[in-house]
Parts: C-alpha cells; sequence; structure tokens
C-alpha cells in the first residue's frame, strides 16, 4: 500500500487550505494511506477524518526542536512513499528531506530544496490576475494527479452537527469579528453598527476562538437583539457545522472564512488591510467579498497585516459601511 505524507505546520487557515491535497490525493489514489504533519493544535480539524490515517504533531512552542528531531523519527518509521511539503521554512524542509521517503516534493523558496527530489516554483502574485492558494498548493502534486486542483473540505462528524442543533431551529447568521492581526480586524464599533440594523428575524451567533471571547463579549453587551457569544465554546468543526447552514457567514480575511469555504457556506469576506489577488479569497459557491469602495494608495500595507496601521488613519476598514455587509445578506 502507497503511504503518502503532507506536512503543512502553518495557521489554522492555511491548514484548511491544504486540505485541498487531501481531497485531490485520496482521489487520485484512493487506497493510499495519506498522512498530514500539523503543528500543536490544529490536530482538531481531523477529528474522525474519513480517509486520514496518522496525524503527526509537531509542538511548536514547547521543547520546539527537540520534538521535532522526534517528529523525523516517527516519520521515518512510516516509510512513506511520497513527502508533499507544503511550507517554505527551514523545519518543514528538514522533515521532508530526512523522511526517507523516495519522492519529496517542495517549493524552491525552501532553503533546503536542493534536497528535494522535486521542486516547484512557488508563484505569488499581489497583483493583476490573482492565483489561489489552493492552486499554488496544487502545483506541489500536478505531476502525480492531474491539472485540477481541489476545493478544501473540512468533515464535520455527526456529533459535531449534533451540538449545534439547538442554535439552529430559526433563522442566523454567524459573524466571526476577530483576527490575529489588527488590520485585517473589521473594527468591533462596525461590526456592532451593522448588527443593529440586522432583520429581527436573524439570531446573530459569534464565533471565534476562546481568546476572542473578551471582543465577542463587548459586541454582544452592545447590541439589543438576540446576540449569542460562542467564542471559545465550539470545536473547530462544530463551528463549520454551524456556518455551513447559517444564511450568511460575515468573516474578516481570516480562518473562520476557510472554515466556509471548506464546508461551502455561504460567506460575505470584508477586507481591510489586505486584498483578494493575495490569493486567499473565499471558494464557496456563494460568496462576496467586500471592501472600501474608495481606492487607497496603501492598500494593500503588507500580506498579513499589522499590529496599527501604518498610516493611522485605518481608512481601508473605516470606509466600508454597514450597507455593503446588508446588501449581501439580501442578495441570496
Amino acid at each position: 500500500m502507497q503511504r503518502i505524507l503532507v506536512i503543512q505546520t502553518a495557521f489554522i487557515g492555511d491548514v484548511v487550505l491544504a486540505t485541498g491535497l487531501l481531497e485531490k490525493l485520496h482521489c487520485q489514489f484512493p487506497d493510499a494511506a495519506i498522512d498530514i504533519v500539523v503543528r500543536k493544535g490544529n490536530e482538531g480539524l481531523f477529528v474522525n477524518h474519513p480517509f486520514l490515517q496518522t496525524i503527526h504533531i509537531w509542538n511548536k512552542r514547547k521543547n520546539k526542536y527537540t520534538h521535532l528531531l522526534q517528529l523525523v523519527f516517527s516519520i521515518r518509521k512510516k516509510k512513506y512513499d511520497i513527502v508533499v511539503n507544503v511550507q517554505r521554512y527551514m523545519a518543514t524542509g528538514f522533515l521532508a528531506a530526512f523522511s526517507g521517503a523516495k519522492k519529496t516534493i517542495g517549493f524552491d523558496k525552501n532553503p533546503l530544496s536542493f534536497l528535494f527530489t522535486e521542486v516547484i516554483p512557488h508563484n505569488f502574485s499581489g497583483a493583476g490576475a490573482a492565483i489561489h492558494e489552493i492552486y499554488r498548493n496544487h502545483a506541489l502534486i500536478r505531476s502525480i494527479t492531474d491539472e485540477q486542483a481541489a476545493k478544501p473540505r473540512l468533515y464535520p462528524s455527526t456529533a459535531d452537527e449534533e451540538s449545534v442543533a439547538a442554535y439552529q431551529t430559526k433563522p442566523y447568521i454567524c459573524i466571526a469579528p476577530a483576527s490575529v492581526w489588527f488590520t485585517k480586524q473589521y473594527p468591533a464599533e462596525r461590526w456592532i453598527a451593522f448588527i443593529r440594523q440586522l432583520p429581527r428575524e436573524f439570531a446573530v451567533y459569534l464565533l471565534g476562538a476562546p481568546g476572542d471571547e473578551a471582543l465577542c463579549s463587548f459586541i454582544q453587551n452592545q447590541c439589543n437583539q438576540q446576540v449569542i457569544n460562542l467564542a471559545g465554546k465550539l470545536s473547530f468543526l462544530a463551528s463549520a457545522a454551524l456556518m455551513k447552514t447559517a444564511a450568511m457567514n460575515y468573516v474578516n480575511d481570516s480562518a473562520p472564512m476557510h472554515f466556509a469555504s471548506a464546508v461551502n457556506a455561504r460567506v460575505t469576506a470584508v477586507y481591510c488591510s489586505t486584498i483578494p489577488a493575495f490569493g486567499y479569497g473565499p471558494l464557496s459557491d456563494l460568496s462576496f467579498i467586500v471592501e472600501t469602495p474608495v481606492a487607497l494608495r496603501c492598500r494593500p500595507c503588507g500580506l498579513h497585516g499589522h499590529a496599527k496601521c501604518p498610516e493611522r488613519h485605518f481608512n481601508c476598514a473605516l470606509n466600508i459601511g454597514a450597507e455593503q455587509l446588508l446588501k449581501t445578506l439580501t442578495a441570496v
């Protein structure tokens, strides 16, 4: 039986996008054993995954390099035929290069790419016709599959769906108001103004990680209608299950957008300092992008955003009005 390993130890949104590789590899090699390497904390994405066998976990926060060496030995014991390294950093290049696999595939921007058996150009453009990340990733396996990239997919279980069923008794929308980066986050006051204008027929569920609970609580306390703070209360897959049947999901350019893509949920992505042309936009069949209607010379100000606006005005977010978000809800 053929054994294939995918390495993606970046942040959660990147891991969700990399699930498109798992879909394609399983389609092409249905009898293969497919495994993945993720950073500790992201393994919850793959609970009861239908065709993943082993989830290797790298603890980057504690004894990082000791765990890396232990992981190399664990990987070598599996005797993989193919290792696909999605990342462009030396540590994952080390995992791939010393995996003992017959074929190791990675991007040319990885410092250890000279040790791979197959090196793929990493094409990134922030202007013109955007190349989505799933196509950049698919380039890694094009030679062993075909030209067609697969969309990312998550697999909430029956238990995940049952855990959110009580929230699905009336029409609802989900809002994931947080982001790791300040300049990628639509301001709390603007979320509040938007929620106050929503039709009363909708329940509003605020989603996020435990660290987002304070922000979601602040938004909840400023709104008069039915707003429930679920930040930190749902697993990754339960959140995806809830998003799947929402009338609309409102998100920043952040991981919840990719959750929506991975369950083909309706989504409105609010772009502040970043732009869709970076290639990380929504992939759902019904998706909308909301951004400032005013062209700004300073936008985009970076690929990942900043802790504060470099220009001190944050107009890329403040120029976006609640009416732009409301318009996508009435368009469905």
